[in-house]
């Protein structure tokens, strides 16, 4: 029986980890104030905390990820999370929390910079767009079914549902850890007379001003991709007037838009250069936040409502266009021998955004809502325009994507046949 290509047990892992994430994130909280009975502000504070400190782990995974590989770093953490779910049911203090909430919270951070790193050691040109678009989709419809599990587990009414859950994702974990570790990976051979030089650490990644100008114009439009869980709950609510039920119909518009959408998208955009897909994505969640903002001036009732949903569906719109693509063009923008830490520092955009939306948002929000979208949209704005500026400086099979010359299902680059080994991204 043949096995399946590499990308079918590669998404397969994403499935089930995504399903297994599923089935804790809107319980992360809820769990620990059931188990330790601690007030849940303080829970807040704790798993805060242990996700401030895991930030550490992500310039220390992109020199990992140079030195041993991004499928290394991969399943490490995997293992790490799985190991921290695994101590949970024994948590019975706030001390022991943070103890076990680390590793879990070190894994979280390593992974982003490992898993982008790893699909561009498995997949070139357009078929790292399609395989990040089929991932995007896929994970999307993995959480929404690992929702509905915890749901159904919680629905028994039993005190040991909540263990099981957290014992689930640690299975999930390392089903995906074992997927992942059978995958071959096509890193560029070293040359005659040993490794090559990776001497200058993140200094290399400084001096690529392309790269980190990427980086920064990508804050802006990090921030935007929160509103979501943020802003808009709170702004639906209190300045729209709306039930708070419909915050979860809106979350569901998105996340299942793009579980349906984002792989015959990014299908279209295949032909297209990945920055301007990218600058258009922006560019329309910019325009949703206007919509937004506009809303703010109606009174309330049905029309605000239709609107709100129009506005949903067209931030949707922009994360179909920019999440895969933009993804994919980092992943090559950056150069394969420093491509853990260039990405390790790519993903800090992500990274502090995240941790600081939260504080961020709600006090703009507080100031004055509508203007807190409009800042936004003008902030994402700006980062379209700067991505085109800096299109002619951008390597340019990073800018136009290729059709891969390799088959989907290669063999592993130490099986083939001398002179077809080349670097990822060429």
């Amino acid at each position: 029986m043949k096995k399946p290509s590499k990308q079918v047990r590669y998404m397969i892992g994403m499935v089930v980890d995504a399903t297994g994430s599923g089935m804790y994130l809107p319980l992360s909280l809820l769990y620990f104030h059931y188990v330790t009975g601690l007030p849940i502000t303080k829970v807040g504070v704790i798993m805060t905390s242990a996700a401030v400190v895991g930030l550490v782990s992500n310039p220390v995974a992109g020199v990992l990820i140079d030195r041993f590989g991004a499928r290394t770093v991969v399943v490490g953490g995997y293992v790490l999370r799985a190991a921290g779910f695994c101590a949970y049911p024994f948590v019975d203090n706030g001390v022991f929390m943070f103890a076990v909430v680390l590793p879990v919270a070190l894994g979280d951070m390593s992974f982003p910079p490992a898993i982008q790193s790893f699909v561009a050691e498995i997949a070139r040109g357009t078929d790292r767009d399609k395989l990040l678009a089929a991932q995007r989709s896929l994970r999307n419809a993995g959480m929404g079914v690992g929702g509905l599990l915890a749901g159904a587990a919680l629905a028994l009414g039993s005190d040991s549902a909540y263990h099981l859950i957290v014992i689930c994702v640690a299975v999930g974990y390392l089903v995906a850890a074992a997927l992942i570790r059978t995958i071959p990976t096509d890193r560029a051979a070293p040359p005659v007379g040993g490794r090559p030089s990776r001497k200058g650490g993140y200094l290399l990644v400084a001096r690529n001003r392309p790269f980190m100008a990427l980086s920064l114009l990508n804050v802006p439009t990090a921030f935007g991709y929160m509103v979501l869980s943020v802003s808009l709950p709170v702004y639906l609510t209190q300045e729209l007037g709306a039930s708070s039920s419909m915050v979860g119909v809106l979350y569901a518009v998105n996340t299942v838009g793009i579980a349906l959408l984002q792989i015959p998208v990014t299908r279209v955009l295949g032909g297209y250069r990945r920055t301007r897909a990218m600058a258009l994505g922006a560019a329309v969640f910019a325009a949703s936040f206007v919509f937004f903002a506009v809303l703010g001036t109606f009174p309330k009732g049905t029309a605000v409502i239709v609107g709100v949903f129009a506005a949903t569906m067209a931030f949707t719109a922009g994360e179909l266009l920019h999440g895969a693509t933009a993804s994919a063009l980092v992943a090559q923008t950056a150069p394969e021998e420093t491509r853990g830490r260039h990405l390790a520092i790519y993903q800090l955009s992500w990274a502090v955004p995240i941790a600081l939306a939260p504080a961020v948002l709600t006090a703009l929000l507080s100031v004055s809502a509508i203007g807190m979208w409009l800042l936004l949209a003008a902030g994402v704005a700006g980062a379209a325009l700067g991505v085109l500026r800096l299109e002619r400086r951008l390597p340019e099979a990073a800018v136009h994507p290729r059709p891969s010359v390799r088959p989907a299902d290669e063999q592993p680059a130490d099986e083939q046949p001398a002179g077809e080994q080349r670097p990822v991204g060429t």
